[in-house]
């Protein structure tokens, strides 16, 4: 499933292109995806111009000038293309060819960009476990992004929240940043990076970071700070682009070979002067891939 970096690499390759543009044509080619197509689906974004185009999470969602807004989720294999008259977008450094089966492009917007630039954008997604749903209210009332919490991207996640979140919780801590309740858009892959980064352990009680004292203090300071940084250097690197995600261009993200931990068992741990190696274990069902050596 795409995480907060992919679905963040997508909304800024769709952005130039459908910001400022006018909608004239939105072809839905099936009833449904992994839900039902909204009533009037298309006549409802027909002739409207896109105001902005934005993030919650792992959701994208399109805002239209007197209309709904687009909630829009990639599921597995869902990804967007951008085509423009024979040409489609130049495919980057680590190129995956899209699926051509025209079966799979389930839904098709023609937009004219603020440039006056045609447009197609293609959503295809060959599982059909994305989906595309409308809001009639700002989308954080939708129920699927109501109980969403703080996202990991900006200063409001320190380490202060960090102990109003986790204070008496006996989950363990990777359980506990796992819980989109309380922090919205982390994924598997980058919660056992930023636990790497922050030296702690996901089998560890999520309370323990939260009690008084310098030394927790200083643990949920760290983590704040890993959490941050492992989202914002994955965006910068485009994502890690496991198994079908692909950017809007056709292109790879290469975070994937930054990862310390992630689908490393078995390798040295590259913290410097640790000599300890990167193990799995299974939580909740999830891989977790960690260092009991230097993660406490």
């Amino acid at each position: 499933m795409p995480e907060l970096p992919e679905v963040e690499t997508v909304r800024r390759g769709l952005q130039p292109v459908l910001e400022g543009a006018r909608i004239v044509r939105v072809e839905a080619r099936r009833p449904d995806l992994r839900f039902p197509l909204p009533e009037r689906f298309a006549e409802r974004l027909d002739s409207r111009t896109v105001t902005a185009l934005g993030r919650r999470a792992k959701y994208l969602t399109m805002h239209v000038e007197d209309g709904p807004v687009l909630i829009c989720h990639l599921g597995m294999t869902g990804s967007f293309r951008i085509e423009d008259g024979a040409e489609t977008a130049t495919p980057g450094s680590f190129h995956y060819e899209r699926s051509k089966d025209s079966a799979h492009d389930h839904v098709i917007f023609d937009v004219v960009s603020a440039t006056q630039a045609r447009h197609r954008i293609v959503f295809n997604d060959p599982r059909r476990f994305g989906f595309m749903l409308f809001s009639e209210t700002p989308p954080d009332e939708h129920p699927m992004l109501a109980g969403l919490g703080v996202e990991p991207t900006g200063n409001a996640l320190d380490a202060d929240l960090l102990a109003t979140l986790f204070r008496n919780r006996k989950a363990p801590l990777k359980a506990a940043l796992l819980d989109q309740r309380m922090i919205a858009g982390l994924g598997n892959i980058y919660v056992c990076e930023a636990l790497w980064r922050a030296g702690l352990s996901p089998l560890r009680a999520a309370g323990t970071i939260a009690v008084p004292g310098r030394k927790a203090a200083a643990q949920r300071e760290k983590l704040a700070a890993s959490i941050r940084a492992v989202i914002a250097d994955a965006i910068a690197a485009g994502g890690s682009s496991l198994r079908d995600y692909m950017h809007t261009d056709g292109s790879l993200g290469y975070f994937q070979h930054s990862f310390a931990v992630y689908d490393r068992e078995g390798e040295p741990c590259p913290t410097p002067g640790c000599n300890g190696h990167v193990e799995r274990i299974v939580q909740s069902g999830r891989s977790t891939f960690y260092c009991r050596a230097c993660q406490k």
